[in-house]
């Protein structure tokens, strides 16, 4: 168990107070890389008090308010997401690979009244406010002259709502995740604590920001550590390996499908990694193969496990242990308690409660039970040492003929066979055994391997009654941004008879 649940303190400063404090100690250090521009500590802090001022009196933002962003990767959504704490609104960022629809049926649940956006999604913005009935804005406005010496009354602090962050709908209808400021905060702590980061360090960050994995693992806590971030508006595996070769970051946030293209690209072998003292992971299982390869360069992989409700910063295995806990995502992370709940203590449902934890659903619907406990619908076993593995979704648990089964284990055996470039394992109805084990699988490009020479594969390594009855043959899995597979898609699409 991790040290005992502590909220932040009511009295502590806002989250702008965290540019600001940066500005004061380290001016002239770099905050932001983007795209050939270099912000300081100094300019990013100037821009967010540009920004709250031209929300403020521009565009009529008060307290309690949401804006939207729509785009890419881009030092703006960080200015206006600091802008809007100074007073009091929200952040809505929309992710970009959504369908209008979607986008349509965020906006009118949460009441957004104003869209931010880029360049590349400017098109889609103005549509989605005259459907709306929002107004929208460049980005750019925001790094146009303002009348800073007006006062802009400070109403955010660390109990004020500041991002609105959807669930990713793996297992039904998304929901908006209520962040307060005092959530992320926390959250910035805890993350800069376990990744040892530094105003020395420089930050990769090609993971997209709409999420709280690309926003809240690395960039925002290493904002508030002073270091610096190097900000690419979208994932290149080709730019991201030539950065790594130019700029010399010190640590990177991954999913496995960027690991998988960084590793495959034909600039890998010739991309010197000694700079990363850590790759960051943030997926629940992680494919071995993908793993070792970045090992193999001398590089620890760390898994960091949690959700869009809980930072998401919440187990996390440290590089001393990354090379020896290969399958696992570690241990609790400072001012995080997390709790199994099932049949016995070493296996069973994560339950999180700590002060990064969210406490509601837009617009107030209880995320967490009445002690704080934030039920994540993940399983995990926790070994002998502390730490946890993650087995899987209960939602996905197969059973079969009254057997329990996690689909972790058949793709973790599965994986291992070089004809496997990815699988996912999920349940289909069975008149006889109340379920079946299906598994679908990607094929390296070339391999030859069919149903035959994969099953007796497993069959060597996992116990008869977990065998796969069904194989699907696919080019791609169906997956969220993230890299999540999406189980349910699987489920609902593959024909219950051969």
């Amino acid at each position: 168990m991790a040290e005992s649940f502590s909220p932040v303190s009511p009295t502590a400063r806002g989250l702008a107070e965290a540019i600001a404090l940066q500005a004061r100690v380290r001016p002239d250090a770099v905050a932001l890389r983007f795209e050939g521009e270099v912000l300081s500590y100094s300019a990013l802090h100037t821009r967010v008090r540009q920004a709250a001022a031209i929300a403020w009196h521009g565009w009529g933002v008060r307290p309690g308010d949401r804006v939207a962003w729509l785009g890419g990767n881009h030092p703006g959504q960080l200015v206006l997401l600091f802008a809007l704490a100074e007073i009091g609104a929200m952040l809505l960022p929309l992710n970009f690979r959504l369908a209008p629809a979607e986008w349509d049926a965020m906006v009118a649940d949460v009441g957004a009244a104003h869209v931010v956006h880029d360049a590349e999604w400017a098109d889609a913005a103005r549509a989605l406010a005259v459907r709306n009935g929002m107004a929208a804005h460049a980005v750019r406005e925001l790094e146009q002259a303002a009348p800073v010496e007006q006062d802009v009354p400070r109403h955010g602090d660390v109990t004020s709502p500041v991002l609105l962050v959807y669930t990713s709908g793996t297992t039904g209808g998304p929901k908006a995740a209520v962040h307060t400021q005092g959530n992320l905060l926390a959250g910035m702590r805890i993350a800069a604590q376990v990744q040892g980061m530094h105003p020395g360090d420089r930050i990769l960050t090609v993971l997209p920001m709409f999420h709280v994995g690309g926003l809240c693992i690395q960039t925002l806590p290493a904002l508030g550590a002073g270091a610096e971030v190097i900000l690419h508006p979208r994932f290149d595996a080709a730019r991201t390996l030539a950065d790594i070769r130019a700029l010399r970051p010190t640590l990177t946030l991954q999913v496995p499908p960027t690991m998988k293209a960084l590793a495959e690209h034909v600039d890998w072998a010739g991309t010197d990694l000694s700079c990363l003292r850590a790759v960051w992971a943030g997926s629940s299982l992680l494919p071995r193969a993908l793993v070792e390869a970045f090992h193999a360069c001398g590089v620890p992989v760390c898994n960091v496990y949690g959700a869009t409700e809980t930072g998401p910063f919440s187990i996390a295995l440290p590089p001393a242990r990354a090379f020896d806990h290969v399958d696992g995502c570690g241990w609790p992370a400072p001012e995080v308690e997390v709790m199994l709940d099932g049949a016995d203590a070493s296996s069973g449902e994560v339950w999180v409660r700590a002060p990064n934890v969210v406490q509601r659903y837009w617009p107030d619907i209880p995320a967490c039970d009445a002690q704080g406990w934030f039920r994540t619908g993940d399983l995990a076993r926790r070994h002998d040492d502390g730490s946890y593995a993650i087995v899987g979704r209960i939602k996905d648990l197969i059973i079969s003929g009254g057997e329990n089964i996690h689909p972790a284990e058949i793709e973790n055996a599965l994986a291992e066979h070089p004809a496997v470039a990815e699988c996912a394992a999920f349940g289909l109805p069975d008149a006889q055994w109340g379920e079946v084990v299906a598994v679908a699988v990607v094929r390296n490009p070339g391999a030859q391997a069919d149903e035959a020479v994969l099953a007796a594969y497993l069959a060597q390594r996992i116990a008869r009654y977990k065998l796969p009855r069904r194989w699907v043959w696919m080019d791609a899995l169906p997956k969220t941004a993230l890299g999540k597979v999406q189980r349910k898609l699987l489920h609902d699409t593959v024909p219950r008879s051969p």
